[in-house]
């Protein structure tokens, strides 16, 4: 979760929100990084050589191309939508490493490309015209060689050379428009700026056909580049499960994933398999790149980044305000750009956002001032969580029945909403209770202890099992099933002594 200003305090409990948030439709936005293009190398090296004037940098090369000049509009709402940047050096040499050896094997190789890895846990990658290409931390993550990254980059790279970007581009001016619609009916400046980062993935989605063209071409360069050709079928098989593992996990939005707007279907990976059997027969060709790809991704963050706060099982936390809460047993946090949101057994949900609280006026007024559709004016009480000053009421929208808690800390206003289906007072009570009791502020101590979690890089040895290397993984309940997934490991595959493998610890 990021804190949001007051600007906001409309968004989160009309009655349009009531829905989406009892239905559990919710959104994620994430932060971004701009890659810096790859520069090619001298051969040989003269001091008395002056460096040139007109160096070839990516900007020089677009310059005056219409293609360059539509992907350059998108780019920074693309990447002001996903919230920042996240920058890793060995993670970007990496990317850059493979998209260079891509490039020299590239229909077009004069094409300059702009690499974006977006600082999202989502598996995605999508492509712009003119050269912007991205790809999310998240699919790093899943990745186990650079063949299987190689071979999303040059899929998004072939829907470039191909020009494929032209023809989405049609559907700008239509996209414009809704662009304006969205931000002006919508009252939230974030919800607006979901609808459209929705929206410019919409616009980043190609033609069956399309897809199809971009899958041959990448497989050629991928076996032309020298990278294992079988890795673009072997991916999308791993893509599939791991959105089969996400989709049993509560509130999860597959809308950001590479999936989505690039469906995979048996027919299309046997079409990758074909094409690669005409570089050799499987496991016998091309290289992985596995041990440069684990030195590149050692370190990278998963999951939360620290601006938005950590989920530990039943927890959330967050260093930089200095606050944290629990949820009841059974329940599950969603952590997302513009709440944490829960869910519990029975359909009972929770939303905890925060507002600037600049004016400091009386909280039981707050609650009160029209933000929240159906509450009931008697039942608002003012009172203390923790020894901050809160209030708390009750409403009633639709099916639903809510508690309503606010709470102050310093010049913010923490808002807590539970929703409950209507006559079920007991479970509404025992919910907004265990929020109300374990919301507290944390010692500077503990926030400093506070640490994100990575994909770490681990030797396995003498002894060593699939369980036992899943008993480090944490941020997860499901251990085993996460482990495999990250390390391209199917059922009743074992590990061998020497083998690197991810896990995700602190």
């Amino acid at each position: 979760m990021t804190e949001i200003n007051s600007a906001t305090a409309g968004l989160p409990l009309r009655k349009r929100a009531h829905t989406a948030f009892a239905s559990r439709v919710l959104s994620v936005v994430a932060a971004s990084i701009l890659l810096s293009g790859c520069e090619s190398l001298l051969d040989t090296y003269e001091p008395s050589v002056a460096p040139s004037n007109k160096p070839q940098i990516v900007d020089e090369v677009q310059k005056n191309d219409p293609r360059a000049e539509m992907g350059a509009r998108e780019h920074p709402r693309i990447v002001a939508s996903y919230g920042g940047e996240y920058r890793d050096v060995k993670t970007e040499q990496l990317v850059a490493r493979i998209t260079g050896a891509l490039t020299q094997v590239s229909e077009n190789p004069n094409q300059s490309y702009r690499i974006t890895i977006l600082n999202s846990p989502a598996i995605n990658a999508f492509a712009l015209p003119g050269g912007y290409v991205y790809v999310t931390r998240g699919l790093l993550a899943l990745a186990t060689d650079a063949s299987e990254v190689a071979a999303v980059l040059s899929h998004e790279m072939a829907h470039v050379t191909a020009n494929h970007g032209i023809e989405r581009q049609r559907q700008e001016e239509a996209a414009v428009i809704e662009s304006r619609v969205v931000a002006e009916v919508l009252s939230s400046p974030i919800a607006g700026k979901q609808a459209i980062a929705r929206q410019k993935l919409r616009l980043a989605a190609f033609s069956r056909n399309q897809e199809l063209q971009a899958d041959v071409i990448g497989v050629r360069m991928l076996g032309e580049a020298g990278y294992d050709p079988y890795a673009a079928a072997r991916f999308l098989d791993a893509m599939g499960a791991y959105s089969r593992f996400n989709a049993s996990l509560a509130d999860s939005d597959p809308s950001m994933d590479f999936l989505s707007s690039h469906p995979s279907t048996p027919q299309r990976v046997e079409l990758a398999r074909r094409h690669a059997r005409a570089f050799g027969m499987d496991g016998k060709v091309g290289d992985k790149g596995t041990d440069y790809f684990l030195d590149g991704i050692e370190g990278l963050l998963y999951g939360d980044s620290p601006q938005e706060g950590y989920v530990r099982g039943q927890t959330f936390l967050h260093a930089n305000l200095a606050i944290r809460f629990e949820v009841p047993a059974g329940f599950r946090i969603d952590n997302k750009a513009e709440a944490v949101m829960a869910t519990g057994p029975g359909d009972i949900a929770v939303r905890f956002d925060l507002v600037d609280d600049k004016a400091g006026g009386s909280l039981t007024d707050y609650i009160g001032s029209g933000w929240v559709t159906g509450l009931q004016p008697e039942t608002i009480r003012a009172g203390y969580v923790n020894g901050m000053p809160a209030a708390t009421a009750r409403a009633s929208a639709d099916r639903w029945d809510f508690d309503v808690t606010v709470v102050r800390n310093g010049q913010k206003i923490y808002r807590f909403l539970t929703a409950v289906p209507t006559g079920r007072t007991d479970e509404l009570n025992a919910t907004a209770s265990k929020l109300r009791t374990t919301f507290r502020r944390m010692s500077p101590g503990e926030a400093a202890k506070l640490k994100p979690l990575r994909i770490r890089v681990v030797t396995v040895q003498t002894g060593e099992t699939v369980q036992t290397m899943s008993n480090r993984m944490l941020g997860t309940d499901r251990k085993v099933e996460l482990f495999r997934l990250l390390n391209g490991l199917p059922i009743g595959a074992n590990l061998t002594v020497g083998q690197r493998v991810k896990i995700v610890a602190e």
